[in-house]
């Protein structure tokens, strides 16, 4: 199934409407669909080189958009959350997940949890719909989702602006172990400077 959803998008990439399609796959799969946008932003980009930032902002725009409806769903359609968390293997964790607002200090983790799973190959449409289900601060999710989803967005369409297929065959064989360095990277140089600060 996801061979086949994965060739589809592929395909979506070279249509006439790629951009709009490219807005719906970013918007709906923040919320519950399995394949991330970045399949469609580097086949787009290579083709249509002078729009890469135009495709960067579609996907971070409606990614977040997408990420709020996937808070919502949490927040008021528990059922529909529950089983969208079950169906990647997350609904056991929802629990553990809860804690996270227990005290500031679990508060700065959820917050670092949201930008990995904004940025890295982590479920980002899981910690959407967690952060609906655990009532974390709907404006905070917003900022987070924004410089996370961007970040990854612009790094994506740069780097394939730059680089063309070279960027695509190094991103087959090592993107998720790339982006997830590089997040980890991120969050712990934020800890470093809010430990600095503290």
């Amino acid at each position: 199934m996801f061979n086949s959803l994965y060739k589809k998008c592929l395909n979506l990439s070279a249509h006439k409407n790629s951009k709009n399609f490219l807005a719906l796959i970013s918007f709906i799969e923040s919320s519950f669909f399995p394949i991330p946008p970045d399949v469609m932003v580097i086949p787009m980009v290579i083709a249509k080189k002078r729009d890469f930032i135009k495709i960067f902002i579609i996907a971070t725009i409606f990614s977040v958009l997408g990420g709020v409806l996937g808070y919502f769903i949490g927040a008021f359609f528990f059922d529909i959350g529950m089983q969208i968390m079950d169906f990647y293997s997350y609904g056991d964790k929802l629990n553990s997940l809860k804690v996270s607002l227990i005290n500031g200090d679990s508060f700065f983790a959820w917050f670092g949890i949201l930008f990995l799973a904004g940025f890295t190959p982590l479920p980002y449409k899981v910690f959407t719909i967690a952060s609906g289900l655990i009532g974390f601060n709907l404006l905070i999710f917003v900022l987070i989702s924004i410089f996370s989803r961007g970040l990854r967005f612009f790094i994506v369409s740069y780097l394939a602006y730059k680089f063309g297929d070279l960027f695509t065959l190094y991103m087959e064989k090592h993107g998720s172990k790339w982006f997830t360095i590089a997040g980890i990277t991120i969050v712990l140089i934020g800890v470093i400077i809010y430990l600095s600060i503290k």
